[in-house]
């Protein structure tokens, strides 16, 4: 208080002086406060920056399993020229144990009926068919069908779907790993459709007296080849 006057009459002019000079002395101080508050207010938000996502987060918020992917089935008349999208491309649900690893985009390689050599020309050599499997999934596409199932043996959530010979027929296939083998078994029908890997890594597709060997020309993500 040195700048006020001790003694005598108010000067009021000086008085006024001091005044604006107190002012503003507050002034300096209120916004050397408030700079050090937003100083601080900074450095806590750096502080508590949430903290980087893990891999096991992304991975947590990723997995999608069969169950999640609705079944799919043969569109009315077969799905023509038009080769379906995959299905199960999403899924990351682990195979089910002793599932054989059938996924893929396959080609005919070699053919036999009755023990003989399909001849040369045989629309069988321009077959090409898709595998997609997840959990205990699989889909084959090919031939204008999508035949989707569970391989779980049961009828119920086997192929329930059309024939490929007419895409009107209806099926119904119980479907199942047996020693490595997948194995389908119509209901009501006495045969047994199969599929396995050979020890090239070719799929073994044994029907009806017809045995087909098939390369593996892709992933189950891929498109045949347009002709």
């Amino acid at each position: 208080m040195a700048d006020l006057p001790q003694y005598g009459t108010v000067n009021l002019p000086y008085m006024l002086s001091f005044l604006s000079r107190t002012q503003f002395r507050v002034s300096l101080a209120v916004a050397g406060l408030l700079l050090l508050a937003t100083a601080c207010s900074d450095k806590e938000t750096i502080v508590s920056k949430p903290h980087s996502t893990t891999t096991t987060e992304v991975t947590a918020a990723k997995a999608l399993m069969a169950d999640d992917i609705a079944v799919a089935h043969t569109p009315k008349g077969g799905y023509g020229d038009a080769f379906p999208e995959p299905i199960l491309a999403a899924c990351t649900e682990p195979l089910v144990a002793g599932a054989p690893k059938l996924s893929g985009l396959w080609k005919t390689l070699r053919a036999e009926r009755s023990g003989e050599p399909v001849p040369a020309g045989d629309r069988i050599y321009s077959h090409f068919q898709r595998v997609e499997q997840c959990g205990d999934r699989l889909i084959v596409t090919g031939g204008g069908v999508i035949h989707d199932m569970r391989v779980d043996g049961t009828e119920e959530n086997g192929v329930n779907d059309v024939a490929e010979m007419d895409f009107k027929t209806k099926i119904n296939v119980v479907a199942t790993y047996e020693d490595g083998v997948h194995v389908l078994r119509p209901v009501g029908i006495p045969i047994e459709v199969t599929r396995k890997l050979d020890a090239d890594g070719h799929t073994v597709w044994s029907y009806l007296g017809t045995t087909v060997t098939l390369e593996r020309i892709g992933d189950a993500s891929q498109a045949p080849p347009v002709a």
